[in-house]
């Protein structure tokens, strides 16, 4: 038997790696004391893995935990039981080394700053040199090119929260938490944000988890999406989302979509436990 020489010996490529674990929640339950000796439970049990550049979403019904998942990944409460590691390490291990991106409903920029100096502003809470152009170039992420003096009076609520949102884009973090970043926004600018935020998320590819009350939103971002049920709150269900990105009218008006809003909400509606 002759064998085929090396150059025409067939060749195999090796597996792709599987994706890094970012994210692992693990039995995790979390009591709030209330005073008097009485606490509240807001999390029971809660298992959550997301993987390295995967962009989740959490939805529930209102006062079910969703964000204090949110605040356990960032470091800003401890699990009662279980474990909570953010790319392997504590959650306050990411905040210390500043690779934690966040952004709320309430945008907190600095009223007296401008656009550039908000955006600018967590190199020097780091203590680190501004990096110009790395502040340029979200800026024009954002779609905020002109506006770079403006204060955030002068500005739009979108315009504000598009800010928020680079501001903790400018470290470059390994994982960004978003707490609904657009509930305080009218029905159309909330839809052009979502188109915003989709279009910035597939330019930086960073791990996300957005807390958001809306299922729409919910389904035109993320990969996958967390449904909890109401206080205690746990996981009911994960949902992955096939739709081709980006998720344009043609994807949001499809009869799949209707479909998917519809079990979704039934989910929601579902959800046991107490709502708030």
């Amino acid at each position: 038997m002759t064998l085929a020489p090396p150059e025409f010996a067939q060749r195999v490529d090796p597996a792709p790696a599987a994706p890094r674990m970012a994210v692992s929640i693990a039995g995790v339950d979390k009591s709030f004391a209330l005073g008097r000796g009485r606490t509240l439970q807001a999390l029971a049990q809660v298992d959550l893995e997301i993987s390295e550049g995967e962009f989740v979403a959490v939805i529930g019904p209102s006062g079910c935990g969703k964000s204090t998942v949110l605040r356990l990944a960032a470091g800003l409460d401890e699990p009662s039981n279980g474990d909570v590691e953010i790319f392997g390490n504590t959650p306050q291990k990411l905040a210390r080394e500043h690779r934690l991106g966040v952004a709320f409903q309430e945008h907190a920029l600095l009223p007296w700053a401008s656009v550039r100096a908000n955006i600018a502003l967590p190199y020097k809470v780091a203590g680190r040199p501004v990096d110009d152009a790395r502040v340029d170039g979200l800026i024009e992420l954002v779609g905020l090119a002109g506006f770079e003096k403006a204060r955030p009076k002068q500005l739009s609520g979108g315009m504000r929260q598009r800010v928020s949102i680079a501001r903790a884009l400018a470290l470059s973090p390994d994982l960004l938490l978003l707490d609904e970043p657009f509930g305080a926004l009218d029905a159309v600018t909330r839809r052009r944000m979502n188109g915003e935020l989709a279009r910035i998320w597939a330019e930086e590819r960073i791990t996300t988890i957005l807390v958001t009350h809306d299922v729409d939103e919910a389904l035109i971002l993320a990969d996958r999406i967390v449904v909890m049920t109401g206080r205690p709150g746990h996981v009911r269900t994960v949902r992955g989302v096939d739709f081709p990105r980006p998720r344009d009218r043609d994807v949001t008006r499809s009869p799949e979509f209707h479909e998917l809003v519809d079990e979704l909400t039934a989910l929601l509606d579902g959800s046991d436990g107490a709502v708030e």
